[in-house]
């Protein structure tokens, strides 16, 4: 991590009140297993009083890409499993498109619990939930991130600014470069979106395949060795 990256990560921390962090040791699918046992039960906000199950996120742990959601709905409350109902179908389309799997990459959402009615998180809610997610990145250790949504984009990017000010452009979050689209939700709300989402998606491919080309073999050999494992 370079100097400027550690910096924006402690200012991160720093202005959202984190004060401890998991630090990843080896084999990051049984870290990410017992991380997700360790929290189901989570108090920290009172997200947990409404919720059935605890989602963590889902994926591969050595996933290039990681897909950076907003929070649970309601089939992904009931199931435990991040983007499973009408919009989870339609991301799954959205990797389609440009040659990817839902296996591909590590999905989560910046709250683990479903906001009541499906709102928008609040700030106290994402406090809370923003450790988790920031172990997970650590874990995963991503070689870029999609934020799906304004809320995801903003907590992260530790601003106010309109999704369209976010999009089309590459951010860095803790040195990771990250694109930012619109959540699948709202494609689902509003057609007209889906244009200028299929751009986000194909630059999102551009940058992904970039790291196609030059994951040094020690990572390649990881890759297949685990998916080897799976098999």
């Amino acid at each position: 991590m370079s100097v400027n990256a550690l910096r924006q990560y402690l200012e991160f921390l720093k202005n959202s009140g984190i004060k401890e962090l998991y630090y990843p040791r080896s084999d990051k699918q049984k870290q990410l297993t017992e991380l997700q046992k360790q929290y189901s039960t989570c108090l920290k906000c009172p997200l947990h009083k409404n919720r059935h199950k605890f989602v963590y996120g889902e994926g591969n742990p050595d996933a290039i890409a990681m897909l950076i959601g907003e929070g649970p709905g309601e089939q992904e409350d009931i199931t435990g499993r991040p983007f499973v109902g009408a919009a989870g179908q339609l991301l799954e389309k959205m990797l389609s498109a440009i040659n990817l799997k839902r296996s591909d990459v590590y999905i989560t959402n910046i709250v683990k619990c479903r906001p009541p009615g499906n709102r928008n998180p609040e700030a106290e809610e994402r406090r809370a939930c923003l450790p988790y997610l920031l172990e997970q990145i650590q874990i995963i250790q991503p070689k870029l991130l999609l934020l799906l949504g304004l809320v995801s984009a903003q907590t992260l990017l530790n601003n106010n600014n309109t999704l369209g000010w976010h999009r089309g452009k590459i951010h860095y979050f803790m040195d990771i470069p990250t694109l930012v689209t619109y959540h699948p939700s709202a494609l689902l709300r509003n057609q007209e979106w889906k244009k200028p989402a299929w751009i986000d998606l194909q630059e999102f491919q551009k940058e992904y395949q970039k790291f196609l080309t030059v994951l040094p073999i020690s990572e390649l050999k990881n890759g297949l060795q685990n998916s080897a494992s799976v098999k």
